[in-house]
Formats: C-alpha cells, sequence, structure tokens
C-alpha cells in the first residue's frame, strides 16, 4: 500500500480554492443578472458597454482555467492510489482493473458512471471487516452525495456553454445568465462534498494500514 495522505492533503487544497472560484462566479453572474437588466430587450450582446460586471466574468472564467486542470490532475492520480491500495486490501471486491481509475474518466458517456462503480467497490474494500471476519455494511451516502451532485452540475454546465455560445440579445444572456448560476452553485456543493469523500475515504484506508482488515469491536 501507498500511502494517500500526502494527495488528499493536496487535492483538499485544491478543490477548496476551486470551490471558492465557483462562489465568485456565482456572484459575477449574480452581478451581471443585475448589470443587464438595464439592457433588457433584444439588445445585442456586442453593443453592451464595457463595465465591471464583463471584467468580473473574463477573471471568473481565468480563475477556474487555473484551478480546474490541476485539481483534476491531482484528484485522478489520488482516486488511481486508492482504487490500488483497495485492491491489495481486497482484491475480490473489484470487477475492473485499477487501470480504469484513470482510464473511466476519459470515455464519454461511461465516464457518467464507471468511476462511481469504481469508487463504490474502492469505499467497500476500504471498510473494515468485523471482528470474526463477516463483513460489515459499507454506508456510502456521502459518496453517493458527491456523484449525483456532480452529474448534475456537469449536465448543468454543458447545457449552459452550449446554451450561452448561442444566445445574442441581453434576455437571452438573462436566462442563460440564471443557469449559468445554478451550475456554479451546483458545481461548489460538488467541490465540498468531494472534499468530505476525499477526506473518509482517506481515513479509512489509514484505518485499514494501521489497524488492519478486521475491526477490534
Amino acid at each position: 500500500m501507498r500511502s494517500p495522505n500526502g494527495l488528499a492533503t493536496a487535492l483538499t487544497w485544491l478543490l477548496g480554492a476551486a470551490t471558492a472560484v465557483h462562489l465568485f462566479s456565482a456572484g459575477a453572474g449574480a452581478y451581471e443578472q443585475s448589470w443587464m437588466q438595464g439592457f433588457a430587450g433584444d439588445t445585442h450582446f456586442d453593443d453592451l458597454e464595457v463595465g465591471l460586471s464583463p471584467a468580473l466574468t473574463i477573471i471568473a472564467g481565468l480563475l477556474q482555467m487555473l484551478t480546474v486542470l490541476p485539481t483534476i490532475v491531482v484528484f485522478i492520480i489520488w482516486f488511481h492510489r486508492v482504487r490500488s491500495n483497495g485492491g491489495v486490501f481486497r482484491p475480490d471486491a473489484f470487477t475492473l482493473g485499477r487501470g480504469w481509475a484513470i482510464g473511466a474518466w476519459f470515455i464519454p458517456v461511461a465516464h457518467l458512471f464507471l468511476p462511481f462503480r469504481i469508487a463504490r467497490q474502492t469505499w467497500r474494500a476500504s471498510t473494515q471487516r468485523g471482528p470474526d471476519g463477516s463483513d460489515r455494511p459499507a454506508p456510502a451516502t456521502l459518496l453517493t452525495s458527491w456523484w449525483v451532485v456532480w452529474v448534475l452540475a456537469a449536465i448543468v454546465g454543458r447545457i449552459f456553454s452550449r446554451l450561452y455560445t448561442d444566445a445574442e440579445t441581453v434576455d437571452e444572456l438573462l436566462a442563460v445568465g440564471k443557469l449559468g448560476i445554478v451550475g456554479d452553485l451546483a458545481t461548489m456543493s460538488a467541490g465540498v462534498l468531494a472534499i468530505l469523500f476525499v477526506r473518509r475515504l482517506t481515513a479509512m484506508q489509514n484505518t485499514m494500514a494501521t489497524e488492519g482488515p478486521y475491526a477490534r469491536t
């Protein structure tokens, strides 16, 4: 087993930063809504005067670019690490090889459910058995909550990107902007749940490593 502690710590900070950026982005979106109200109607976006709102939107986009990529990279490395450890703890818990902990994220459509299966099996493999060697329940409410919110946030984000590209008038931008705020808040919530998930699963594996596969009580 290789300790996931260092990766988990780095990931916690990165997820925290990404979450803060999405909160900022939601605030910028709300400010943009109030700013564009004065131009409501068929006014085209190109005709809007430059002000603080567009600047905030650009800053939010740049901050997202700076935080998202390193967060994704470190998360996948951590995910592969805990999956590999799970294979050491309990090889029979998995239906896919550990390489899928990386590859599953890059398969269209399948990335919406395959990583969850791997995470669920890793969670189970990282749960101590009873003192008598019997299986113990491995409730994964936290994992499931994170995954559902993350998938919803991803779907909303994709819809927003398409609609935003096609929007031409202020009224269209106002409607799409509301969806963008929802997407930012959903992503922020997913980030908080991801931090809790990372810390919890890492702690479970530390317990397995220090106390062994059987619970003391």
